[in-house]
């Protein structure tokens, strides 16, 4: 793969540390191409003297050497392969866990992009080609002009005749790629678009079960997945033929260069055994090229993935220095965020406003509401808090330092969040609590699970705290659910606590539990926002913010708040009455 590497590649990177044992594979295949040369110098030898001299003596020794030569061949050529295939497992090792990070981030940002779902097939998309045959096929591929030069060293016209062939099976290769480029991606998105469809309705199979979709999931699946395997059979034909074209022109190839070597030997212009040493050179040469055009898929998707791992890890956030535990302090200046995709007609990255110039401040220990009609930006303020939606202007200081100032991974462990939706992952009870942790503290579990109000019910559980869970297919109730994921956000006692639609399924035991956590977590001095629709929510409340369309439509004391809004709702009725 020849393309252009930017500054600061992790690819490059890896390439660079893997140089001795990439140079140690290259010295390798200097020596078996040059031991190539024995099949040639020994039908050589036995045409042109064993055959003439008659000594059997000579023939033995001739056969002892070239059978040491091919052992030493074979060792080497074994020896390079391996040491590529664990070039290529080095790949693996050194960015799995920055590619599978990237990729995280990415699509917390935007759950679509492509360069983020194909990232970890991408990633073993290059490993693979450095640890291909093909790899090797090109390191071979400079010593074709050898292999052609001694032709032209047998007799002008079979050099000719090698350098005639070399170039159509490279017109091959050219063609093969032109034409199998933009099918190949086009086939490869397919592909991956058919894969997150069926991932989604596997996580969603409850769901399909229990309305009666699975011949319409299965229907819109088999849609998708039939485009793309129309694609990759359009793929495999055209690589196909021109991988049949390129093997059949080689094949003629050979024969015609042992017909022509056989017309110079009736010329008295070449040797006997010069003509079957011309033909088998005359393989060894195009071998390269021909198992290039063989391979070309396996080139072009390697080339694809290492520019999409490219552009995913280039727009990866870079390392940030690690700031001190912030006080919980939050001021948000100005805040507007834009739709995620632009509204037909705008252009990219003017797209439609969903909040509007936000602006308030939270200090310690202050519990502030967010209410709002549906669709008035609750959701977004609580992703943009959390670092999840980008600004497009204003900004969101936690203790006066900008939020991407902070490493992502510190800034999760300062923020509790509880999305609306729930998501439990594989593992334990106290390893969800404990946000996937390998080895978590059990105290600071229990302690996140009584602030909670979890921990009676989760001792209820088969195994407790060791009970074990499936993502997306698990049979815990919904307000267990509910009450893990705000122990999980409780984890560690965060600065900030943002909860979304916290008591969206919760009865009224639970309800008086997230109450009890609120008033815990002011107390501790943490600083709370609560965004719902509900009332039940908003008893601790001290602050109260009313959105409305993406602006703040009232902003101070929760009673004066609650105040206002009731009576400009009498208002409003009222007006309304007297209107009909």
């Amino acid at each position: 793969m020849t393309d252009s590497r930017p500054e600061g590649d992790p690819v490059a990177a890896v390439w660079s540390a893997s140089a001795p044992a990439v140079a140690t594979a290259f010295g390798f295949s200097v020596a078996v191409n040059l031991l190539m040369l024995t099949a040639p110098l020994y039908m050589l030898q036995v045409y042109d003297r064993v055959l003439v001299s008659g000594s059997v003596e000579t023939l033995v020794a001739l056969s002892g050497l070239a059978a040491f030569l091919f052992l030493i061949m074979g060792i080497l050529d074994q020896a390079r392969g391996r040491i590529m295939t664990r070039v290529g497992a080095r790949l693996r090792v050194a960015l799995d866990g920055r590619v599978l990070s990237a990729a995280l981030c990415r699509l917390s940002v935007e759950p679509r992009a492509t360069v983020a779902v194909s990232a970890r097939q991408d990633l073993d998309a290059v490993a693979r080609f450095w640890a291909s045959p093909v790899l090797l096929a090109l390191y071979d591929a400079p010593w074709t002009p050898l292999f052609i030069g001694l032709l032209f060293v047998f007799h002008p016209w079979l050099g000719s005749l090698a350098v005639a062939g070399g170039l159509g099976l490279a017109l091959v290769a050219w063609a093969n790629q032109r034409m199998t480029r933009s099918a190949l991606e086009t086939a490869t998105l397919a592909g991956l678009s058919a894969d997150h469809r069926a991932a989604s309705y596997q996580t969603e199979a409850e769901v399909i079960q229990a309305l009666g979709m699975q011949t319409a999931a299965l229907s819109r699946w088999q849609e998708g997945r039939n485009q793309a395997l129309a694609a990759g059979l359009g793929v495999a034909d055209t690589s196909g033929n021109w991988t049949v074209a390129g093997r059949t022109f080689r094949l003629f190839l050979q024969s015609a260069m042992l017909g022509l070597a056989a017309y110079l030997v009736l010329r008295d212009e070449l040797s006997a055994g010069a003509m079957v040493a011309a033909s088998v050179l005359l393989g060894r040469a195009l071998a390269p090229i021909e198992q290039a055009v063989g391979q070309w898929q396996t080139i072009t998707q390697a080339r694809q993935a290492r520019a999409r791992l490219a552009l995913l890890l280039k727009a990866a956030p870079p390392p940030r220095i690690t700031l001190p535990r912030p006080a919980a302090r939050l001021v948000v200046d100005g805040l507007t965020v834009l739709a995620a995709v632009p509204a037909p007609g705008v252009s990219p990255g003017s797209g439609t406003p969903i909040l509007r110039r936000i602006s308030f401040t939270l200090t310690p220990g202050e519990v502030m509401g967010v209410i709002g009609p549906s669709g008035a930006g609750k959701t977004t303020l609580a992703r943009a808090l959390v670092g999840l939606t980008q600004a497009a202007a204003g900004s969101i200081r936690l203790d006066g330092a900008a939020l991407d100032q902070y490493d992502p991974e510190d800034l999760g462990r300062y923020i509790g969040y509880l999305p609306q939706r729930v998501a439990l992952f594989d593992g334990t009870v106290a390893e969800n609590i404990a946000r996937l942790q390998l080895a978590p503290a059990p105290e600071e579990v229990i302690a996140a699970a009584r602030a909670a109000a979890a921990h009676e019910a989760i001792l209820a559980l088969p195994q407790g705290y060791d009970t074990p869970v499936l993502s997306g297919a698990n049979r815990l109730p919904g307000g267990l659910i509910q009450r893990i994921g705000l122990a999980r956000a409780l984890y560690r006692n965060p600065v900030l606590l943002v909860l979304d639609e916290p008591n969206a399924s919760l009865d009224s035991v639970g309800g008086t539990a997230l109450n009890a956590a609120l008033r815990s977590a002011r107390a501790a001095g943490t600083a709370v926002i609560v965004l719902a629709h509900r009332p039940a929510a908003l008893q601790e409340c001290t602050t109260l913010m009313v959105l409305q369309d993406g602006v703040v439509a009232a902003l101070g004391p929760r009673d004066m708040v609650l105040q206002g809004t009731v009576r400009n709702a009498r208002e409003v009725s009222r007006s309304v009455g007297a209107a009909g």
